[in-house]
Protein backbone atom coordinates (compact mmCIF):
# COMPACT_ATOMS: atom_id res chain seq x y z
CA UNK A 1 0.00 0.00 0.00
CA UNK A 2 1.17 3.53 -0.68
CA UNK A 3 -0.09 7.00 0.12
CA UNK A 4 -1.14 8.53 3.41
CA UNK A 5 -3.85 6.53 5.22
CA UNK A 6 -6.90 8.25 6.65
CA UNK A 7 -9.96 7.46 8.69
CA UNK A 8 -12.85 6.64 6.37
CA UNK A 9 -16.04 8.67 6.62
CA UNK A 10 -18.20 5.63 7.27
CA UNK A 11 -17.95 2.01 8.37
CA UNK A 12 -15.87 0.42 11.09
CA UNK A 13 -17.72 -2.28 13.00
CA UNK A 14 -15.65 -2.03 16.15
CA UNK A 15 -15.28 1.72 16.58
CA UNK A 16 -17.56 4.25 18.25
CA UNK A 17 -17.33 7.55 16.39
CA UNK A 18 -19.05 9.40 19.23
CA UNK A 19 -16.18 8.71 21.64
CA UNK A 20 -12.77 10.20 20.95
CA UNK A 21 -9.76 8.77 22.76
CA UNK A 22 -6.66 10.88 23.35
CA UNK A 23 -3.29 9.10 23.57
CA UNK A 24 0.32 9.64 22.57
CA UNK A 25 2.80 7.83 20.34
CA UNK A 26 6.47 8.70 20.81
CA UNK A 27 5.36 11.75 22.77
CA UNK A 28 3.17 13.04 19.93
CA UNK A 29 -0.46 13.65 20.96
CA UNK A 30 -2.92 11.69 18.83
CA UNK A 31 -6.64 11.04 18.83
CA UNK A 32 -8.35 7.75 18.07
CA UNK A 33 -11.81 6.33 18.60
CA UNK A 34 -13.22 3.97 21.19
CA UNK A 35 -12.70 0.46 19.85
CA UNK A 36 -9.42 1.28 18.10
CA UNK A 37 -6.17 -0.54 18.65
CA UNK A 38 -2.90 1.36 18.82
CA UNK A 39 -2.17 0.11 15.29
CA UNK A 40 -5.44 1.32 13.76
CA UNK A 41 -5.40 4.68 15.57
CA UNK A 42 -1.79 5.46 14.66
CA UNK A 43 -2.34 4.47 11.03
CA UNK A 44 -5.49 6.61 10.91
CA UNK A 45 -3.33 9.57 11.92
CA UNK A 46 -0.99 9.02 8.97
CA UNK A 47 1.89 7.26 10.75
CA UNK A 48 3.08 4.11 8.97
CA UNK A 49 6.42 3.33 10.65
CA UNK A 50 6.10 1.80 14.12
CA UNK A 51 9.64 0.75 14.94
CA UNK A 52 12.98 -0.56 13.72
CA UNK A 53 14.21 -4.09 13.18
CA UNK A 54 16.59 -5.74 15.62
CA UNK A 55 19.81 -6.07 13.66
CA UNK A 56 19.73 -3.77 10.65
CA UNK A 57 17.30 -1.18 12.05
CA UNK A 58 15.10 -1.37 8.97
CA UNK A 59 11.77 0.50 9.29
CA UNK A 60 8.89 -1.65 10.46
CA UNK A 61 5.16 -1.19 9.89
CA UNK A 62 1.97 -3.14 10.49
CA UNK A 63 1.80 -6.47 8.67
CA UNK A 64 -0.91 -8.41 10.54
CA UNK A 65 -4.28 -7.96 12.21
CA UNK A 66 -3.76 -9.62 15.59
CA UNK A 67 -1.31 -11.92 17.33
CA UNK A 68 0.44 -12.74 14.06
CA UNK A 69 1.92 -9.22 14.04
CA UNK A 70 5.71 -9.43 14.24
CA UNK A 71 6.77 -5.97 13.08
CA UNK A 72 4.77 -3.31 14.93
CA UNK A 73 6.07 -3.96 18.45
CA UNK A 74 5.67 -1.05 20.86
CA UNK A 75 6.23 -0.22 24.51
CA UNK A 76 3.13 0.83 26.46
CA UNK A 77 2.85 2.64 29.79
CA UNK A 78 5.16 4.71 31.96
CA UNK A 79 7.58 3.94 34.77
CA UNK A 80 6.98 0.70 36.60
CA UNK A 81 3.90 0.03 34.45
CA UNK A 82 5.85 0.20 31.20
CA UNK A 83 5.61 -3.03 29.21
CA UNK A 84 7.82 -3.55 26.14
CA UNK A 85 7.34 -5.57 22.96
CA UNK A 86 3.55 -5.50 22.75
CA UNK A 87 1.88 -6.02 19.39
CA UNK A 88 0.28 -2.73 18.38
CA UNK A 89 -2.50 -4.70 16.70
CA UNK A 90 -3.52 -6.20 20.06
CA UNK A 91 -3.18 -3.16 22.33
CA UNK A 92 -6.66 -1.71 22.86
CA UNK A 93 -6.82 2.06 23.00
CA UNK A 94 -7.83 3.81 26.22
CA UNK A 95 -7.69 7.47 27.34
CA UNK A 96 -4.22 8.58 28.37
CA UNK A 97 -2.40 5.60 26.86
CA UNK A 98 1.25 6.27 26.10
CA UNK A 99 3.01 4.17 23.48
CA UNK A 100 6.57 4.38 22.20
CA UNK A 101 8.40 2.87 19.27
CA UNK A 102 11.41 0.68 19.97
CA UNK A 103 14.97 -0.03 18.89
CA UNK A 104 15.74 3.45 17.57
CA UNK A 105 17.92 6.35 18.61
CA UNK A 106 17.56 9.26 18.84
CA UNK A 107 14.18 9.08 17.07
CA UNK A 108 12.09 6.80 14.92
CA UNK A 109 12.49 8.85 11.75
CA UNK A 110 16.20 9.52 12.31
CA UNK A 111 17.76 6.35 13.66
CA UNK A 112 21.53 6.25 13.85
CA UNK A 113 21.40 2.46 13.89
CA UNK A 114 20.04 2.47 10.34
CA UNK A 115 23.66 2.65 9.19
CA UNK A 116 23.76 -1.09 9.93
CA UNK A 117 21.46 -1.65 6.96
CA UNK A 118 23.90 0.17 4.67
CA UNK A 119 26.72 -2.01 5.99
CA UNK A 120 24.76 -5.27 6.04
CA UNK A 121 27.29 -7.03 3.80
CA UNK A 122 29.75 -6.83 6.69
CA UNK A 123 27.25 -8.22 9.22
CA UNK A 124 26.18 -11.67 8.00
CA UNK A 125 24.35 -14.10 10.25
CA UNK A 126 26.45 -15.12 13.26
CA UNK A 127 29.31 -12.78 12.38
CA UNK A 128 29.86 -11.90 16.05
CA UNK A 129 30.82 -15.48 16.85
CA UNK A 130 33.69 -15.25 14.39
CA UNK A 131 34.69 -11.60 14.49
CA UNK A 132 34.89 -10.95 18.23
CA UNK A 133 37.35 -13.71 19.08
CA UNK A 134 40.53 -11.69 19.36
CA UNK A 135 42.07 -10.35 21.46
CA UNK A 136 40.60 -12.49 24.20
CA UNK A 137 40.71 -9.76 26.87
CA UNK A 138 38.47 -7.53 24.74
CA UNK A 139 35.48 -9.86 25.07
CA UNK A 140 34.56 -8.96 28.63
CA UNK A 141 35.39 -5.26 28.60
CA UNK A 142 34.70 -4.20 24.99
CA UNK A 143 32.80 -6.69 22.85
CA UNK A 144 30.30 -8.07 25.36
CA UNK A 145 29.13 -4.67 26.73
CA UNK A 146 28.68 -3.41 23.17
CA UNK A 147 26.70 -6.46 22.03
CA UNK A 148 24.62 -6.42 25.21
CA UNK A 149 23.71 -2.78 24.62
CA UNK A 150 22.73 -3.48 21.01
CA UNK A 151 20.67 -6.58 21.83
CA UNK A 152 16.94 -6.58 22.48
CA UNK A 153 14.15 -4.34 21.26
CA UNK A 154 12.27 -2.71 24.13
CA UNK A 155 13.38 -1.43 27.50
CA UNK A 156 12.57 -3.25 30.73
CA UNK A 157 10.42 -1.29 33.21
CA UNK A 158 12.04 0.41 36.17
CA UNK A 159 10.79 0.29 39.74
CA UNK A 160 8.57 -2.10 41.62
CA UNK A 161 5.48 -3.37 39.81
CA UNK A 162 2.49 -1.65 41.47
CA UNK A 163 -0.13 -4.04 40.10
CA UNK A 164 -1.54 -7.28 41.47
CA UNK A 165 -1.85 -10.62 39.73
CA UNK A 166 -3.67 -13.83 40.54
CA UNK A 167 -3.89 -17.46 39.52
CA UNK A 168 -6.83 -19.83 39.49
CA UNK A 169 -7.13 -23.60 39.42
CA UNK A 170 -10.10 -24.85 37.41
CA UNK A 171 -11.52 -28.11 36.09
CA UNK A 172 -13.83 -28.69 33.13
CA UNK A 173 -15.18 -31.49 30.99
CA UNK A 174 -14.38 -29.71 27.73
CA UNK A 175 -11.90 -26.91 27.05
CA UNK A 176 -12.44 -25.20 23.69
CA UNK A 177 -9.39 -23.26 22.51
CA UNK A 178 -10.45 -20.64 20.00
CA UNK A 179 -13.80 -18.88 19.69
CA UNK A 180 -14.22 -18.51 15.97
CA UNK A 181 -17.16 -20.08 14.19
CA UNK A 182 -15.85 -23.63 14.73
CA UNK A 183 -15.05 -23.00 18.39
CA UNK A 184 -18.46 -21.49 19.12
CA UNK A 185 -20.20 -24.41 17.43
CA UNK A 186 -18.09 -26.90 19.40
CA UNK A 187 -18.76 -25.15 22.70
CA UNK A 188 -22.48 -25.03 21.97
CA UNK A 189 -22.60 -28.75 21.21
CA UNK A 190 -20.61 -29.65 24.32
CA UNK A 191 -22.75 -27.43 26.53
CA UNK A 192 -25.94 -28.93 25.14
CA UNK A 193 -24.77 -32.36 26.33
CA UNK A 194 -24.55 -31.05 29.89
CA UNK A 195 -20.76 -30.87 29.98
CA UNK A 196 -18.94 -28.19 31.95
CA UNK A 197 -17.27 -26.06 29.28
CA UNK A 198 -14.55 -23.40 29.22
CA UNK A 199 -14.04 -21.55 25.94
CA UNK A 200 -11.04 -19.23 25.59
CA UNK A 201 -9.94 -16.85 22.87
CA UNK A 202 -7.08 -14.34 22.74
CA UNK A 203 -9.21 -11.61 21.18
CA UNK A 204 -11.53 -9.16 22.99
CA UNK A 205 -14.48 -10.43 20.97
CA UNK A 206 -15.49 -13.86 19.83
CA UNK A 207 -15.92 -14.81 16.18
CA UNK A 208 -12.40 -14.91 14.80
CA UNK A 209 -12.36 -13.54 11.25
CA UNK A 210 -16.09 -14.07 10.71
CA UNK A 211 -16.66 -10.31 10.72
CA UNK A 212 -14.45 -9.79 7.67
CA UNK A 213 -15.10 -13.05 5.80
CA UNK A 214 -18.75 -12.54 4.90
CA UNK A 215 -20.98 -15.51 4.13
CA UNK A 216 -23.91 -17.06 5.96
CA UNK A 217 -24.55 -19.94 8.35
CA UNK A 218 -27.95 -21.63 8.18
CA UNK A 219 -29.27 -18.63 6.29
CA UNK A 220 -27.98 -16.15 8.89
CA UNK A 221 -25.08 -13.78 8.34
CA UNK A 222 -21.93 -14.88 10.11
CA UNK A 223 -21.93 -11.66 12.15
CA UNK A 224 -25.44 -12.26 13.50
CA UNK A 225 -24.72 -15.96 14.05
CA UNK A 226 -21.59 -15.21 16.08
CA UNK A 227 -23.39 -12.56 18.14
CA UNK A 228 -26.25 -14.91 18.99
CA UNK A 229 -24.00 -17.84 19.91
CA UNK A 230 -21.69 -15.64 22.00
CA UNK A 231 -24.61 -14.34 24.06
CA UNK A 232 -26.09 -17.81 24.49
CA UNK A 233 -22.79 -19.26 25.72
CA UNK A 234 -22.18 -16.34 28.10
CA UNK A 235 -25.61 -16.92 29.65
CA UNK A 236 -25.29 -20.71 29.95
CA UNK A 237 -24.71 -21.86 33.54
CA UNK A 238 -22.33 -24.64 32.55
CA UNK A 239 -20.12 -22.49 30.28
CA UNK A 240 -17.33 -20.13 31.30
CA UNK A 241 -16.22 -17.73 28.56
CA UNK A 242 -12.75 -16.18 28.59
CA UNK A 243 -11.93 -13.36 26.19
CA UNK A 244 -8.46 -11.76 26.00
CA UNK A 245 -7.10 -15.14 27.07
CA UNK A 246 -4.21 -16.96 25.40
CA UNK A 247 -3.55 -20.65 25.91
CA UNK A 248 0.19 -20.83 26.50
CA UNK A 249 0.91 -24.47 27.32
CA UNK A 250 -0.45 -28.02 27.26
CA UNK A 251 1.14 -30.71 29.43
CA UNK A 252 0.51 -34.28 30.54
CA UNK A 253 -2.98 -35.34 31.59
CA UNK A 254 -4.54 -32.35 29.84
CA UNK A 255 -3.03 -29.79 32.17
CA UNK A 256 -3.42 -26.50 30.31
CA UNK A 257 -2.22 -23.03 31.24
CA UNK A 258 -4.11 -19.91 30.15
CA UNK A 259 -3.01 -16.28 30.38
CA UNK A 260 -5.87 -13.77 30.77
CA UNK A 261 -5.33 -10.05 30.24
CA UNK A 262 -7.86 -8.76 32.76
CA UNK A 263 -7.27 -5.02 32.95
CA UNK A 264 -4.69 -4.00 30.34
CA UNK A 265 -7.45 -2.39 28.27
CA UNK A 266 -9.05 -0.40 31.11
CA UNK A 267 -7.04 1.38 33.84
CA UNK A 268 -10.32 1.90 35.69
CA UNK A 269 -10.39 -1.80 36.49
CA UNK A 270 -6.94 -1.52 38.07
CA UNK A 271 -8.08 1.45 40.12
CA UNK A 272 -11.04 -0.61 41.32
CA UNK A 273 -8.70 -3.33 42.58
CA UNK A 274 -8.88 -5.82 39.73
CA UNK A 275 -5.78 -7.90 38.96
CA UNK A 276 -3.90 -6.87 35.86
CA UNK A 277 -3.41 -10.42 34.62
CA UNK A 278 -4.72 -13.80 35.66
CA UNK A 279 -3.07 -17.19 35.18
CA UNK A 280 -5.45 -20.13 34.79
CA UNK A 281 -4.30 -23.68 35.52
CA UNK A 282 -6.95 -25.90 33.99
CA UNK A 283 -7.45 -29.66 34.04
CA UNK A 284 -9.69 -30.68 31.16
CA UNK A 285 -11.17 -34.07 30.39
CA UNK A 286 -11.28 -33.21 26.70
CA UNK A 287 -9.68 -30.44 24.66
CA UNK A 288 -10.96 -29.10 21.35
CA UNK A 289 -8.50 -27.12 19.23
CA UNK A 290 -10.43 -24.58 17.18
CA UNK A 291 -7.55 -22.19 16.66
CA UNK A 292 -8.22 -21.43 13.02
CA UNK A 293 -5.38 -20.43 10.72
CA UNK A 294 -3.15 -17.47 9.97
CA UNK A 295 -2.61 -16.13 6.48
CA UNK A 296 0.82 -16.93 5.09
CA UNK A 297 2.73 -14.09 3.44
CA UNK A 298 4.25 -14.54 0.00
CA UNK A 299 8.02 -14.20 -0.09
CA UNK A 300 9.67 -11.55 -2.24
CA UNK A 301 12.52 -9.09 -1.80
CA UNK A 302 11.90 -6.34 0.76
CA UNK A 303 8.51 -7.66 1.84
CA UNK A 304 9.33 -6.39 5.33
CA UNK A 305 8.94 -2.74 4.37
CA UNK A 306 6.17 -0.57 5.88
CA UNK A 307 3.12 -0.69 3.63
CA UNK A 308 3.48 -4.41 2.87
CA UNK A 309 0.85 -6.29 4.86
CA UNK A 310 -1.28 -9.40 4.80
CA UNK A 311 -4.49 -9.17 2.78
CA UNK A 312 -6.50 -10.00 5.91
CA UNK A 313 -4.85 -7.09 7.73
CA UNK A 314 -5.75 -4.59 5.02
CA UNK A 315 -9.32 -5.88 4.94
CA UNK A 316 -9.59 -5.80 8.72
CA UNK A 317 -8.34 -2.21 8.97
CA UNK A 318 -11.09 -1.10 6.61
CA UNK A 319 -13.98 -3.19 7.90
CA UNK A 320 -13.24 -3.15 11.62
CA UNK A 321 -11.72 0.29 12.12
CA UNK A 322 -12.63 2.29 8.99
CA UNK A 323 -8.97 2.95 8.24
CA UNK A 324 -7.74 2.89 4.66
CA UNK A 325 -4.17 1.52 4.71
CA UNK A 326 -3.28 3.75 1.77
CA UNK A 327 -4.60 5.64 -1.23
CA UNK A 328 -3.37 3.05 -3.71
CA UNK A 329 -2.23 -0.54 -3.45
CA UNK A 330 -1.52 -3.86 -5.11
CA UNK A 331 -3.01 -7.14 -3.92
CA UNK A 332 -0.59 -9.99 -4.67
CA UNK A 333 -2.25 -13.41 -4.47
CA UNK A 334 -2.29 -17.04 -5.53
CA UNK A 335 -5.93 -17.72 -4.54
CA UNK A 336 -9.42 -16.26 -4.74
CA UNK A 337 -9.75 -15.04 -1.14
CA UNK A 338 -7.58 -11.97 -1.68
CA UNK A 339 -10.09 -10.70 -4.23
CA UNK A 340 -12.40 -10.01 -1.30
CA UNK A 341 -9.72 -7.69 0.06
CA UNK A 342 -9.39 -5.99 -3.32
CA UNK A 343 -13.15 -5.41 -3.44
CA UNK A 344 -13.20 -4.01 0.10
CA UNK A 345 -10.33 -1.64 -0.69
CA UNK A 346 -12.00 -0.54 -3.92
CA UNK A 347 -15.24 0.20 -2.06
CA UNK A 348 -13.22 2.26 0.45
CA UNK A 349 -11.88 4.47 -2.33
CA UNK A 350 -8.44 2.89 -2.61
CA UNK A 351 -7.01 2.66 -6.13
CA UNK A 352 -6.19 -1.05 -6.30
CA UNK A 353 -5.06 -3.69 -8.77
CA UNK A 354 -4.52 -7.44 -8.37
CA UNK A 355 -1.42 -9.42 -9.28
CA UNK A 356 -2.35 -13.12 -9.47
CA UNK A 357 0.42 -15.71 -9.85
CA UNK A 358 -1.99 -18.22 -11.38
CA UNK A 359 -2.01 -18.48 -15.14
CA UNK A 360 -5.76 -17.92 -15.31
CA UNK A 361 -7.72 -15.90 -12.78
CA UNK A 362 -11.28 -17.08 -13.21
CA UNK A 363 -14.24 -17.66 -10.95
CA UNK A 364 -16.90 -15.62 -9.19
CA UNK A 365 -14.59 -13.35 -7.19
CA UNK A 366 -12.11 -12.50 -9.98
CA UNK A 367 -15.09 -11.83 -12.25
CA UNK A 368 -16.66 -9.58 -9.62
CA UNK A 369 -13.37 -7.71 -9.22
CA UNK A 370 -13.14 -7.03 -12.95
CA UNK A 371 -16.74 -5.85 -12.98
CA UNK A 372 -15.84 -3.39 -10.20
CA UNK A 373 -13.13 -1.92 -12.42
CA UNK A 374 -10.16 -3.60 -10.75
CA UNK A 375 -7.27 -4.46 -13.08
CA UNK A 376 -6.14 -8.08 -12.75
CA UNK A 377 -2.67 -9.16 -13.90
CA UNK A 378 -2.86 -12.95 -14.16
CA UNK A 379 0.25 -15.08 -14.54
CA UNK A 380 2.36 -12.39 -12.88
CA UNK A 381 4.37 -12.10 -9.67
CA UNK A 382 5.96 -9.40 -7.57
CA UNK A 383 9.71 -9.94 -7.35
CA UNK A 384 10.63 -6.96 -5.18
CA UNK A 385 9.41 -3.66 -3.79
Amino acid sequence: MSGKPYRLASGGRLIDRTKSVHFSFDGKPMTGLAGDTVASAVMASGQRVFGRSFKYHRPRGVIGLGSEEMNALVGVGDGARHEPNLRATQVELFPGLTAVSQNRWPSLNFDVGAINNKMSRFFPGGFYYKTFMWPKAFWKHVYEPFIRRAAGLGKAPEGRDPDTYEHIHAHCDVLVIGAGVAGLAAAEAAAASGAKVIIADENPRFGGLADISGGTIDGTSQLDWVAAKSVALAEAENVHVLARTTVVGHWHHNHVMLFERVADHDPGLLAAGAPRHRLWKVRATQIILATGSIERPIAFANNDRPGVMLASAARGLVERYAVAPGTSGVVFTNNDDAYQTALVLKAAGVNVRVVDSRGRAEGALPHKAREAGIDVDAGSVISAV
